[in-house]
């Protein structure tokens, strides 16, 4: 009998060094990650199906089925930083849940804040080591729950518009029914006086 597997997180590596793409990518597998590596962060734009303002923007269908869960890119690469890439998927409406992971061989605190100030999710130092694969998890999870959440408040808005819209109707019958009874109460009072007992 065959046993339904779980489909592994994607992760969309980014390195400009062929070694650290296949360290990373090596870790990456080892740790039962699905991994897709490019050379920079033009590509990456690409791949998610964002592109930089000099070329027209356009999604391939092929691209949009693979999701991408986690994103981990070097800092320093010739053209697009990790940096201005972090930037560009955190000012995605599509991409920014998206969790990214930065990666330098230098350790600059200035830097590491300034990359986590505008969302990184983590700053690893390279040599980067399988140790921190445990990392990566954590935070997919995390932002699948807040995909998940978002989902339901939006089903739940739109219920509520839904149950809004029918519930009107009887609103206007238990306004009828509550007229109903303030005439009957009318006649009440009307009665008593109309009908005196005789005293004579």
């Amino acid at each position: 009998m065959a046993v339904a597997t779980e489909t592994p997180f994607h992760v969309l590596a980014v390195d400009d060094s062929l070694p650290d793409r296949k360290l990373i990518e090596r870790l990456l597998k080892t740790s039962s990650f699905q991994v897709t590596t490019v050379d920079s962060g033009s590509k990456a734009l690409q791949f998610l199906g964002l592109h930089d303002e000099d070329s027209p923007v356009s999604v391939h269908s092929d691209q949009l089925d693979v999701a991408v869960n986690l994103i981990i890119t070097d800092y320093c690469m010739p053209g697009m930083t990790g940096y201005d890439l972090l930037k560009k998927i955190k000012e995605s409406s599509s991409l920014r849940d998206i969790p990214v992971v930065i990666m330098s061989s230098e350790n600059i605190p200035s830097r590491i804040n300034r990359c986590l100030e505008e969302g990184a999710d983590e700053f690893f130092l390279k040599p980067v080591r399988l140790s921190d694969m445990s990392k990566l998890k954590p935070h997919i999870l995390k932002s699948r729950c807040k995909e998940q959440y978002q989902q339901e408040q939006e089903q739940h808005q739109q219920s509520d518009s839904n149950s809004n819209e029918s519930s009107s109707p009887t609103n206007s019958s238990s306004s009828d029914s509550s007229n109903s009874r303030k005439r009957k109460a009318a006649d009440d009072e009307i009665l008593p006086q109309a009908i005196r007992p005789r005293n004579s």
